[in-house]
């Protein structure tokens, strides 16, 4: 690492502006947080090895990127300031995006082509962030009042406690360059999404379009997924999944991602947006069953056992939560069973004298790593991103650090940030759980799919790496958020305001008339 010193800093900055974007209450704390986390963000990234390269951005060639950059980032907060309600349909539709583009700042462009199957950064979703963000500060310099209302304090506590606690666990991380990539790429402008989705308008139209969109990008994956099983052919891929193809009868794709688990992830959660609206009556029987069929079968081709298991726990969490006390009882019957079989199965392998590691396809010996880890720092762990390294430290085994991450979030968060983390993250888990509870006593369609694809990324990553890292974690905390403080009358009609024209969006709350607003928000959230 070039600069440790500048990291840490920069994480204790970022850490203090998630904490005020997140946590703060009026136009001086959010304004200030933005400035701060941004302050932050970039000296994380300046202090990560050949980042501080600029030759190729002085070269004209990309002095003439830069500025149409520049440009485009203009245009599209322009954008922003005059439709804000666009904001969480644009960061839905680019949070799954990770072109095949890296840097490459020895280049006469910082950027260029990934090659190998592989796939860059999430660039799409940085843009349409860095754009929101001017957005948000535009609108709260000119009396906006919705760009800076508090959000509902039973999630932003948690999250701003969590955020800024792995934030400032960089300060004794034992890997202090891994650590750095994740706050940089993933733990920041995460903070920053949830405090621009959360503070963005929701007119009546919002959770409509934005169930569209979310079905219509699962569909989309699952139909490029069934072309790549047609084909035998895939876009992108990691090496050792092209190893595995080339070596066994079935054949994993992967649509847009490169690897079969985050690509069946996002299936799931289109197939619970779906399930959701025909438990409730909102979608025609034959349109949602044939799109429903549609998913599954590009699900099925990603052979992702994780997303199998997402999925049958979201399908019994909305059978439980639509149905009446037989279909509960009946869930409740197939829970039972459930478990069972599981016990039973590695109770069988021990029996049977089976190795348990190959039979959990070597989850097993990542969690014993893992556990190892908790066990020498049990109270603040080693520190954001060091869980890997200390793993394989600890093994004694000579294998690649990737080979020790151990694809269970709780387990991770616990080796990474102690049980003091461990209790944030349950806080956080917590906290987004009543605020869901809260939007489906307003809006049942809306809160059950939220907290059905809320559910599914949580139960996903205790086999799988990304409920943390996944931006659609905060994507859905972001629009419950939103839709939980954006004003309504007594009667629960929310009011009518043009979108289209910022300036109607800076009147203020008319105290009489708001039924919803955050300190309505926090009460709700309260008693749910």
């Amino acid at each position: 690492m070039e600069h440790p010193d500048l990291a840490q800093l920069a994480a204790v900055l970022a850490a203090v502006g998630a904490a005020l974007l997140l946590a703060g209450r009026g136009r001086a704390m959010v304004l200030g947080g933005v400035a701060l986390l941004g302050l932050g963000t970039l000296g994380l990234t300046v202090s990560i090895p050949g980042s501080g390269k600029v030759d190729a951005l002085l070269s004209p060639a990309g002095a003439v990127a830069s500025v149409a950059g520049l440009a485009v980032l203009a245009g599209a907060a322009a954008i922003f300031v005059r439709r804000p309600a666009w904001v969480p349909l644009a960061v839905l539709a680019a949070a799954p995006l990770r072109p095949p583009i890296s840097f490459d700042p020895s280049g006469s462009l910082p950027v260029t082509l990934a090659e190998d199957g592989q796939l860059g950064r999430l660039l799409p979703l940085y843009f349409v962030l860095a754009a929101a963000a001017l957005a948000l500060v535009w609108r709260a310099l000119h009396d906006d009042h919705g760009a800076v209302r508090p959000l509902p304090r039973v999630v932003a506590l948690p999250a701003a406690a969590f955020i800024g606690f792995a934030s400032v666990s960089l300060v004794w991380a034992d890997e202090i360059e891994a650590g750095v990539e994740l706050l940089a790429f993933f733990t920041m402008p995460f903070a920053l999404l949830l405090g621009l989705v959360a503070r963005s308008p929701f007119p009546d139209w919002a959770p409509r379009a934005l169930a569209r969109l979310g079905v219509g990008l699962a569909a989309l994956f699952a139909l490029i997924g069934l072309y790549q099983a047609a084909t035998r052919e895939l876009f992108f891929f990691a090496p050792n999944l092209e190893v595995s193809n080339a070596n066994t009868d079935y054949f994993r794709v992967t649509s847009l991602f490169g690897d079969p688990s985050l690509y069946g992830r996002h299936v799931v959660l289109g197939i619970g947006l779906v399930l959701v609206l025909l438990a409730l009556g909102r979608v025609r029987l034959w349109l949602g069953v044939g799109v429903l069929t549609l998913m599954w079968a590009g699900l099925f081709f990603s052979y992702s056992q994780s997303s199998m298991v997402a999925l049958v726990a979201i399908t019994l969490a909305v059978a439980a939560a639509t149905g009446g006390a037989t279909v509960r009882r009946l869930v409740l019957g197939v829970l039972t069973v459930a478990v069972l079989l599981v016990v039973g199965y590695l109770a069988s392998i021990e029996i049977r004298g089976e190795s348990l590691r190959q039979r959990t396809a070597d989850r097993s010996q990542r969690v014993q790593d893992a556990v190892r880890v908790v066990r020498e720092d049990p109270i603040v762990g080693v520190g954001i991103g060091g869980q890997p390294q200390a793993s394989r430290r600890l093994s004694g085994r000579d294998r690649t650090t990737p080979n020790f991450v151990s694809h269970t979030t709780p387990l991770t968060v616990a080796a990474e940030l102690g049980l003091a983390g461990l209790a944030l993250y349950v806080w956080l888990l917590a906290g987004g759980t009543r605020l869901l509870m809260a939007v489906r006593r307003l809006e049942p369609a809306l809160g059950l799919a939220l907290g059905a694809a809320f559910l599914a990324l949580f139960v996903h990553a205790l086999f799988y790496s990304g409920f943390l890292e996944d931006p659609l974690t905060w994507v859905v905390l972001g629009v419950g958020a939103g839709y939980l403080t954006w004003p309504r009358r007594d009667d629960g009609v929310r009011r009518d305001a043009d979108t289209s024209d910022s300036a109607s969006l800076r009147k203020p709350r008319d105290a009489g008339s708001s039924g919803t607003g955050p300190d309505a928000a926090d009460a709700l959230a309260s008693g749910a």
